[in-house]
């Protein structure tokens, strides 16, 4: 669907939601179910945002970006 454009590889954990913020930088934040958890930022890489694009942090850990139809 989208194309890898991070070369960093992210760690993922369970209970928690990733992605990428206004910023350019990778956060997490615990799902509702996880009580003990805390936002906060996990990646040292910024990506360059476009406008009409989406970003998106894939199952394999990297940072990926797909074009929106409609945008």
């Amino acid at each position: 669907m989208g194309s890898k454009i991070g070369t960093e590889k992210i760690m993922r954990e369970d209970g928690y939601l990733y992605f990428v913020g206004k910023d350019g930088y990778v956060w997490r934040v615990p799902m509702k179910h996880n009580k003990r958890g805390s936002k906060k930022k996990v990646g040292t890489q910024k990506v360059d945002k476009k406008r009409g694009h989406l970003y998106y942090v894939g199952d394999d850990g990297y940072v990926y970006q797909a074009k929106m139809k409609n945008a």
